[in-house]
C-alpha cells in the first residue's frame, strides 16, 4: 500500500473524525444520522492511521510530498551508497 496523505492531511482527518464521533455519540448508534457519523468518523480515522486514502488512489491524487511515499521507520535492510 502505497502512502498518499500528508502529515496535515492525516492530521485534518484525524481532528475530523474525532469530530463526528463526538457528533456521533449524543445521537447514539439506534438513528440513521449516528451510523453515519460514526462510519464517516471510522473512514477518517482509519485512513489517517494508515496514511492512504483508497478514494485518493481512485482520483489519481497524492497529497503526501516525498517522491518514494513509503512510511519512515520501516525496519528492512539499510540501504548504503
Amino acid at each position: 500500500m502505497t502512502r498518499n496523505l500528508s502529515n496535515t492531511d492525516r492530521i485534518l482527518r484525524t481532528g475530523l473524525g474525532v469530530v463526528l464521533v463526538a457528533f456521533a455519540i449524543p445521537a447514539g448508534v439506534a438513528s440513521i444520522s449516528g451510523v453515519v457519523l460514526y462510519v464517516l468518523g471510522a473512514v477518517m480515522l482509519g485512513t489517517a492511521a494508515l496514511g492512504f486514502c483508497p478514494l485518493y488512489t481512485a482520483l489519481g491524487i497524492s497529497t503526501c510530498p516525498s517522491p518514494n511515499r513509503t512510511r519512515r521507520g520501516h525496519m528492512g535492510a539499510s540501504q548504503s551508497s
